[in-house]
């Protein structure tokens, strides 16, 4: 055994390590270079969007980038690496359609984009507008026995809104959350915020409204 030890063991023993150590970093430097395939989706970033503009698409769309590279810097991808990103540059209204290829995809130098899905989108483009609407409350519930919805005052009766002109133009009336008078009979107040059903409009001023609400009771009918 110590002889077999000695031959085959001892033996060259530095020169051994050496090839060995060489042999386990020519392996890991290969390991580390394989190369690996991912799909990442990502947002789609608008820039230079002009300042009297919206955008009056209701669906942004978003980006399926497939991308190519060393196995190490495909795990290392980390949210906002990789991003699609379109200059709107002079803007206009209506309707535009975009390329997305990639020179429009931003990434770590050393991974390749090897498709983008979609690889043409469309959206629309509205001037900003403003104006005033009322707030309609909206009152629930089940009244008591002999008593009937009164009065309704707001305070303040009117919000500003903010949006894509044709979507402000046809908006009518701002909403407030419910209002349950279940069982009142007399004068109720409440707190609600107004909000805009359209996803594509904008409170101005967020703050919650006053609603006052008067309950009346309603005279017999029928009797002698």
């Amino acid at each position: 055994m110590r002889e077999f030890f000695e031959r085959h063991v001892r033996h060259n023993l530095g020169l051994k390590l050496v090839s060995l150590l060489l042999a386990t970093g020519l392996w890991l430097a290969v390991a580390r270079d394989q190369v690996a395939e991912v799909a990442i989706e990502v947002p789609i970033e608008f820039h230079n969007l002009p300042e009297n503009m919206e955008i009056s698409s209701e669906t942004i769309p978003r980006a399926q980038i497939r991308l190519r590279g060393p196995e190490r810097s495909i795990h290392r991808i980390r949210a906002g690496d990789i991003y699609a990103e379109i200059d709107l540059g002079a803007g206009h209204p209506g309707e535009r359609t975009f390329d997305l290829t990639a020179r429009q995809i931003h990434q770590p130098a050393d991974l390749e984009v090897v498709q983008v899905v979609p690889s043409q989108f469309h959206i629309g483009f509205d001037l900003r507008s403003s104006r005033e609407v009322p707030v309609q409350p909206r009152v629930i519930g089940t009244f008591a026995a002999g008593y009937a919805l009164g009065e309704i005052t707001v305070t303040p009766p009117t919000i500003t809104i903010t949006g894509p002109k044709k979507h402000v133009d046809a908006f009518e009336a701002a909403t407030t959350d419910p209002i349950d008078v279940s069982g009142a009979t007399t004068r109720a107040i409440f707190v609600r915020h107004a909000y805009a059903s359209d996803p594509l409009i904008q409170v101005t001023n967020p703050d919650p409204v006053r609603i006052t609400v008067m309950i009346q009771k309603v005279p017999p009918t029928g009797g002698r």
